[in-house]
This record gives structure tokens, C-alpha cells and sequence, in this order.
């Protein structure tokens, strides 16, 4: 098959996935799941890759709602990547309702040519991202080994090909005290609410002797059960981020000794629990334009990269620093509509939403066909992969 003719085909396929692809997205933005525990969407999703002939694995690297889709048998292995967690309460201010939908009709979309495929197409379900890390555990469990490069996009504000992304990690801290009546014998106590209102005012003190693009935040889960009670014991979620993942390291150490201190203070004890470090992020610069070429054939105007400043993170920074990658943004929005509002929540779920995550999907699509189809464009794809660095903010 030639270059044109599997980008005609593909184009067809969006086309006529448009209809189904819109009513899996609204069904996952109207049925919030949390992280890992997205069974319906997982399998909405894998019913959807088995009708159209994937070959489907679930559960995948120990997760229940992990799975992969996989269609062909050659190198190379073009992945697209598919996010599907809501947030706690605020349910898909995110848009992972956009990023599933979309990313599914990419990858159903260059499966579409079949048995003129000169090489495989996988759809990679990743769990977790808001939280526990869904890609970091498959790339441990060699999930990416076999792929040449993984492609997807986040809903927002903003139409651009990449930005840098900073490094976190999350710390659950807990206090251990004494019990005692409040008012009888307070004397007796040791009061493990009063050691984490201790940490939290040393984690605001540090926080002017940081980085600018550093942050610290964090929320009580427990404080206690009654007032006429001690509280013997509570606990706190803790994230740091900063630009790299060594930075990150360096600011947890502090975290934790505020911690330490504020047990020492009130006679508590303290313990720790990390989740995954999700990392910097290296955007493929040559896969990431080719996409916005093509995101702009379609009438998206895009936005230069932001580099600069504090932002968010995410596990597909992992992910980038093993293969080549790719996690530009899309407007699904008005310009400074904050992520993870209810104002955002409401945008991934409009008309106008799923009109442009087709249109992200044409473009992803597209460039898994130059991905397959075009061997020096991987190449150029790969050798930039091979001498560049994370971007970091200027």
C-alpha cells in the first residue's frame, strides 16, 4: 500500500469510528472511575478492540484494568496510549474520558489497514495515572520493550505540541500518639493531630527556601475521631514535585525531616509510606510537529510550547525517558481553564470536546501511518531519542 493511500484509509476510519468513539467517551465521562478501580471503562474499552479483531491481554502488568490490544506481528511497534481514571468526587476534570476515546480511534483507525500493515499497532491501556502510577508498573514489567514509540495527548486550555513536566512523588504521612481524655487526663496523651499541624507549619515555613517551580501540597485524611479524645493518630498525603526526578528526591528528604521534627516535638512517632517517582518528561520534538502539521490541516492553530513556570505531572514521563514519546495538549476549552475544576470536568464532556479529540485522534493516526509506512521518518524519530535530553523550563 502507499503513504497516501493509507492516509485516505485512515481518514475513512475516523470517520466512520465517530459515532461509537463519542458514545464510549460520554459513557466514561458520565461513570467516573478512581484510580484502578476503572473496571467498566476497561472493559468498554476491551470489548470495543476485541469487535474490531485485537488481539486483547487483561489484566496486564498486575492490573485489573490494565490490558493491551494489539493488532499485527512485524516491527515496528507504534503504541498508543490510553488514560481512563477520574479524580475522587470531581469525577473526569481531567479529560481522561477524551484521552481514552481518542487515543482507542488512533489506534483503531491505523489497525483499520490490516493485513497491509507493515508492522503492529497496540492500544495500551494505563491505569492509575492520577495516582499510582499505571505506566511506571508496566514499564517495569517490560510492557514497552517491544515498542518504537507511544503516542498520545491531554485534553486542556491550550493546543500545543509539548511542554516540560515536573517530577512528584507521593508521601503518606502518619503520626502515632497516645489516647487520652482531652479534658481528665490530657497529661497522659500524646497528641498525633498536634504533630501534623506541627509538619504542616514547617512545610509552609520551607516553602519560601524552594525552587519557584517546586511545590508542596497536601491534605489531612485523619485527623482524629472526637474532640474529647487525643488523637493517637492521623495521616496526611503529601506531594512534591520539582523539575527533575533528582530534585524531587533532594526536597522529599526535607519534607520528611519536617516530618521527623514535628514527631519529635509532641512525643509521637512518625512513619512514611512513597508512592511511585513519576518523572521529567522528554517530548519527541520530531514526532510532536509532525502531529501538529497535521493537527493544523484540520483547523487547530497551535499555541508555541510553555516552558517556563511551575505544571503538572504525569507517569508518561517515565515512559519518555525509555522510548520516544509524545503527550501534546488540545483545547478543549477557553484559554486559563484550570485543570481539574468543575468548569473543566464540564468542557470534556461538550459536543465540542469530542469533535476536537476526533480530530487529535486523525492526527495521531496519522503519524502512526509515517511512523509505519515512512522508515527514515522513525529513524529521524529515534536518533533524536538517542541525543536529547527532558525539557526543562527556561
Amino acid at each position: 500500500m502507499y503513504l497516501e493511500d493509507a492516509h485516505r484509509k485512515v481518514s475513512q476510519a475516523i470517520h466512520d469510528l465517530a459515532e461509537p468513539i463519542i458514545q464510549l467517551s460520554h459513557k466514561i465521562h458520565d461513570n467516573p472511575e478512581t484510580s484502578l478501580n476503572e473496571h467498566q471503562a476497561a472493559q468498554w474499552i476491551t470489548e470495543f478492540l476485541s469487535e474490531r479483531g485485537f488481539r486483547v491481554r487483561k489484566p496486564l502488568a498486575g492490573m485489573d484494568t490494565a490490558f493491551l490490544g494489539e493488532m499485527g506481528a512485524e516491527k515496528p511497534v507504534v503504541a498508543f496510549l490510553l488514560e481512563y481514571d477520574a479524580l475522587p468526587e470531581i469525577g473526569h476534570a481531567c479529560g481522561h474520558n477524551l484521552i481514552a476515546a481518542g487515543g482507542l480511534a488512533a489506534g483503531a483507525a491505523l489497525a483499520s489497514l490490516g493485513t497491509d500493515l507493515p508492522g503492529t499497532v497496540q492500544v495500551i491501556g494505563t491505569p492509575g495515572e492520577e495516582k499510582d502510577g499505571g505506566k511506571i508498573i508496566e514499564l517495569e514489567a517490560g510492557v514497552f520493550t517491544e515498542v518504537d514509540a507511544a503516542l498520545m495527548f491531554h485534553p486542556g486550555s491550550t493546543t500545543m505540541m509539548w511542554r516540560h513536566s515536573t517530577a512528584v512523588v507521593e508521601l503518606t504521612v502518619q503520626f502515632h500518639g497516645v489516647a487520652a481524655h482531652a479534658a481528665g487526663s490530657p497529661q497522659q496523651g500524646r497528641n498525633a493531630l498536634a504533630a501534623m499541624i506541627q509538619f504542616f507549619v514547617a512545610v509552609d515555613g520551607m516553602r519560601q527556601h524552594i525552587a519557584e517551580t517546586s511545590r508542596l501540597h497536601g491534605i489531612i485524611r485523619h485527623g482524629g475521631s472526637a474532640a474529647n479524645v487525643i488523637p493517637d493518630f492521623t495521616e496526611a498525603e503529601m506531594l512534591v514535585r520539582a523539575i527533575t526526578s533528582d530534585d524531587t528526591r533532594a526536597l522529599l528528604e526535607r519534607v520528611r525531616a519536617c516530618a521527623e521534627g514535628a514527631a519529635l516535638a509532641t512525643g509521637c512517632t512518625v512513619t512514611f509510606a512513597e508512592g511511585p517517582l513519576y518523572s521529567e518528561r522528554k517530548n519527541n520534538h520530531t514526532l510532536a510537529t509532525r502531529v501538529g502539521e497535521y493537527l493544523q490541516s484540520l483547523g487547530h492553530p497551535l499555541e508555541e510550547p510553555i516552558l517556563k513556570g511551575g505544571t503538572g505531572s504525569s507517569d508518561i514521563g517515565n515512559v519518555s525517558l525509555a522510548i520516544p514519546a509524545i503527550h501534546p495538549y488540545l483545547a478543549i476549552a477557553p484559554q486559563g481553564t484550570p485543570g481539574h475544576s468543575i468548569r473543566m470536568r464540564d468542557y470534556a464532556g461538550s459536543d465540542e470536546a469530542q469533535q476536537a479529540m476526533l480530530h487529535m485522534a486523525e492526527a495521531l493516526a496519522h503519524a502512526g501511518v509515517d511512523l509505519m509506512f515512512d522508515p527514515d521518518f522513525l529513524a529521524l524519530v529515534k536518533s533524536e531519542f538517542a541525543v536529547s535530553g527532558p525539557d526543562l523550563p527556561a
